[in-house]
């Protein structure tokens, strides 16, 4: 009487799993066509608007080439009142057209955007799908597993049933291995499909800060038009101040005082050459990584900094308030390259500011770059190589920035981009990127912002005395 009750629900399982295997089927028939029918009616609309866009992309990108070569052409004149606003008003037309051709280029991510989060949903969907089916299917095994061999072979049920019940037992469980295969190869899908997302985004990204940039350019050398156009030609003496006038910011902008975390401070204009330097050896763009030297000093001024006391437990104290931290340096990872380091320097390593530790982890990063000792290991040899020195120091300026060029380009600074460039700087803060953290993403966003700044009041001034 036991394996007939087993036998019946074995009837109803098969009963069950089949009709399950069907649906499954029947959806998939069914949704799957129709959705490549709709992907390819919309693709066909799309190619037709890609077309129409490029068009119009190119004939804005043909406009800016003749600027540029006008723009050249009236930097090779003389100074002069009338040069000056005929240069801002190509540098305004140019600006104009690069906004143009970003909206367009923002108009065409936004479509593609759309088109891949709409897969990623489907892909989604899919997953929970096969995820459902595989457990559908999980159970019925383990139903079907209940019954015991020796149970069926005892009972009165004839050998041919028996094997019928074999027979839907390892039918279930290839549909098991087909289910389980299918999520996989969804899972694979959609995490393809998620990274084109991601790069989609960032590419919009990327057009959204130069349409930003361009139109603060429009809006600066419209006021500097404007000035310009104040002064009549009766009145060259008045452009002569004017000429005085940027002479005399340019100087201003170089001799200003660039703070660096525990290293003191130096002139912006010495600063900016270490940057043009690092950018020739590393392709790091000199905005930026000042603007990480920039964040790093205002970090230091908040979190403070602290002094190594003991070598076997990593602890120290706090620089300014006699704070006892016990996790100053890793003991292990840090602290004997610490010493080293202090050693070739002729260095006190009890007397010398590394970070403190934050809310996690150990604190113990040196000097303006912020590396810890361990990191740092990794970097000397490129730094001493690419400056030509004996012994690179953390709490130099020069060897600081090196070394932060080449951390950043390996974080992928390198390609100038906005969304890599905030990358890196979170990768440079936190080790992770910037859609992993959200404490990492803040400081990305303010290096970024401390870039363009740096570039457009400070770098652009010198550059267009």
């Amino acid at each position: 009487m036991q394996y007939l009750k087993v036998r019946r629900n074995n009837t109803n399982n098969k009963v069950l799993v089949s009709t399950s295997l069907f649906l499954v089927r029947i959806l998939l028939f069914f949704f799957f066509p129709s959705f490549i029918f709709a992907q390819t009616a919309t693709s066909t609309v799309t190619s037709n608007k890609e077309v129409q866009l490029q068009k119009e992309l190119d004939g804005i990108n043909q406009e800016i080439n003749g600027l540029n070569n006008t723009i050249t052409g009236l930097k090779g004149e003389g100074v002069g009142l009338n040069r000056d606003i005929k240069l801002l008003n190509t540098n305004i037309n140019k600006a104009s057209l690069n906004i143009r051709a970003k909206n367009i280029q923002i108009s065409r991510l936004g479509d593609g955007i759309a088109d891949k989060s709409r897969t990623v949903d489907n892909l989604t969907t899919r997953m929970a799908r096969e995820r459902q089916s595989l457990a559908q299917l999980v159970r019925k095994t383990n139903e079907l597993d209940q019954a015991s061999l020796a149970e069926m072979l005892l009972s009165d049920e004839d050998l041919s049933s028996f094997f019928l019940d074999l027979d839907s037992f390892d039918a279930i469980r290839a549909g098991l291995k087909n289910s389980a295969d299918s999520l996989r190869s969804a899972k694979a899908e959609n995490e393809t499909a998620r990274q084109a997302l991601e790069a989609r985004q960032n590419q919009e990204s990327d057009v959204k800060a130069e349409l930003e940039r361009n139109k603060r350019l429009v809006q600066s050398n419209e006021v500097e038009k404007k000035r310009l156009l104040s002064i009549t030609k009766n009145k060259e003496s008045e452009y002569g101040k004017v000429l005085v006038d940027r002479k005399k910011r340019a100087t201003e902008i170089r001799a200003a005082l660039f703070a660096l975390r525990d290293s003191g401070e130096i002139k912006f204009g010495q600063a900016l050459d270490y940057a043009n330097v690092v950018s020739a050896k590393t392709g790091v763009r000199p905005a930026f990584l000042l603007a990480i030297f920039m964040q790093e000093s205002g970090f230091g001024k908040n979190v403070g900094s602290c002094f190594l006391k003991d070598v076997s437990t990593g602890s120290g104290v706090g620089s300014r308030s006699g704070t006892v931290f016990p996790k100053v340096m890793n003991p292990t990872r840090d602290v004997p390259r610490f010493m080293n380091i202090t050693k070739k320097l002729g260095r006190d390593p009890f007397d010398t500011l590394v970070s403190c530790p934050q809310e996690v982890g150990w604190g113990g990063a040196m000097g303006a770059a912020q590396f810890i000792p361990s990191t740092w290991a990794l970097y000397e040899n490129l730094i001493t190589n690419a400056l030509g020195i004996d012994v690179a120091d953390p709490w130099h300026a020069r060897d600081a920035f090196m070394a932060a060029g080449f951390l950043l380009k390996d974080n992928g600074a390198k390609s100038g981009s906005y969304s890599a460039e905030r990358d890196a700087a979170c990768k440079y803060f936190s080790g992770r990127k910037c859609s992993q953290s959200s404490w990492a993403a803040t400081y990305g966003n303010q290096v970024m912002a401390k870039a363009s700044n740096i570039q457009e009041t400070m770098i652009d001034q010198l550059q267009n005395p």
